[in-house]
């Protein structure tokens, strides 16, 4: 690149990173405000839940009317980045905006990750309307748009945009990307935190040991468990998603199903620990002692709520998932609690996304840049053993390595690509 084309370059990506980090940062403020509220509202009106059937066909009836390919969620963004075909409608922001609401509201188990890479992305691609850009250029717009969404709904820009590069280009990120997706997120992060003075939760690692060998090698049974744990729900999310497809034709239907299913568990077990987001329950895996199942519970209901057609995200179940096995781990493995929480919460996100550099780096965001290699080496660990396993369906998993067990041993192969690296 000569002068003229890198000020080319610079000039656009400003422009267009302002532009879709002031849009995808005030939807995520919009709507971690609205989630706030509806979290707020259902826990002090418990009878809503029971309104839960009713709630599953406004969402599923929109989504069959109104969505068109919007079902397909975070793997549209996906299918489009390798294949460009079509735009990203405009029309997915209010939908999965309002879906998700409805589905805190009224007690179904989801994240908020998915709503805010979805609405950002989405945003985004609108700008090709009014921007002259090639397909390359576009791939790198919706980047930017899940860039700038996941690092304002979670408050992690760093992590927002090393995710966006390594979850929608695995193992051949582009230099071009890097500039919009950091700038992205940092202005959207800002937009969300600042301008709309929206709070993000804390969490606190108060002791890390020193790195002895024998700390580290500790690191390794817990890594495995996180990794089979993020497969086992990426597995639950699609076992449940296709067995709804296959017995009930008429898609509304299947979150009223759904729905009924969920209202009654919560009624007849008296406890609303496994619904919402969950982030009161991951606090208190930072902290206390936890029964073991938590993280079983948490993974059934959100692969049973998002199979049956409620909106929201898998990534905030993932962290509830994880800091509670962490927790419940920590029983016999002598590692402080506090500690082994925060592995797992990034632990098993990394398996079941197959993004372990974005989840090591989240991770030092939150709890402290003194635990990244605890992180990192649990990220890493827990990819490995996740196998070629993910909560989106369209990942592109060709490169990755893969664990086939034989004869007792686990064999490390690389599947042979048909792309040039």
């Amino acid at each position: 690149m000569n002068s003229t084309s890198i000020f080319r370059y610079v000039l656009l990506w400003i422009v267009l990173s302002l532009l879709i980090g002031l849009l995808s940062g005030s939807a995520s403020a919009i709507f971690l405000i609205a989630l706030n509220w509806a979290t707020d509202y259902r826990e002090s009106h418990l009878w809503i839940i029971g309104f839960l059937p009713i709630a599953g066909f406004v969402i599923g009836w929109s989504y069959y009317r109104l969505g068109e390919n919007s079902v397909k969620g975070n793997n549209l963004l996906l299918d489009e980045l390798y294949k460009s075909e079509k735009p990203i409608p405009l029309r997915m922001t209010p939908l999965v905006l309002l879906g998700t609401v409805l589905t805190h509201l009224f007690g179904g188990s989801a994240g908020r990750e998915g709503t805010a890479v979805q609405m950002g992305g989405s945003l985004a691609d609108q700008l090709t309307n009014y921007f002259k850009v090639d397909p390359a250029d576009r791939r790198i717009i919706l980047i930017a748009g899940v860039s700038g969404g996941f690092a304002s709904v979670f408050g992690t820009p760093l992590a927002g945009a090393i995710f966006a590069l390594e979850w929608m280009l695995h193992r051949k990120i582009r230099w071009k990307s890097l500039f919009p997706a950091f700038l992205t997120a940092f202005v959207a992060n800002w937009v969300c935190s600042s301008l709309f003075g929206v709070a993000h939760t804390h969490y606190l690692v108060d002791l890390v040991p020193p790195h002895t060998l024998m700390n580290l090698l500790w690191i390794i049974p817990a890594g495995i468990a996180f990794g089979l744990s993020g497969r086992l729900f990426a597995q639950s999310n699609h076992f449940f998603s296709h067995l709804f497809s296959k017995h009930i034709s008429y898609p509304p239907l299947r979150p009223v199903i759904g729905g009924l299913v969920i209202a009654g568990i919560v009624y007849f077990s008296d406890s609303t620990t496994y619904i919402g987001l969950g982030i009161p329950r991951i606090v208190e895996a930072f902290e206390t002692p936890l029964p073991w199942y938590d993280w079983l519970a948490k993974t059934g209901l959100t692969s049973f709520t998002l199979g049956a057609g409620f909106k929201g995200g898998e990534v905030t179940p993932l962290f509830f998932t994880g800091a509670t096995l962490g927790n419940a781990l920590a029983t016999w493995i002598p590692l402080p609690l506090a500690l082994m929480a925060g592995m797992g919460f990034v632990g098993v996100f990394s398996g079941a996304t197959n993004t372990p550099l974005a989840c090591t780096v989240m991770g030092m965001e939150l709890f402290g840049y003194e635990t990244g290699i605890y992180l990192g080496i649990a990220c890493l660990i827990a990819y490995l053993f996740s196998g070629k396993s993910s909560i989106y369906s369209s990942q592109n998993l060709d490169k990755k390595f893969h664990l086939y067990p034989a004869e007792g041993i686990f064999n490390f192969s690389r599947k042979k690509s048909q792309e040039k690296d």
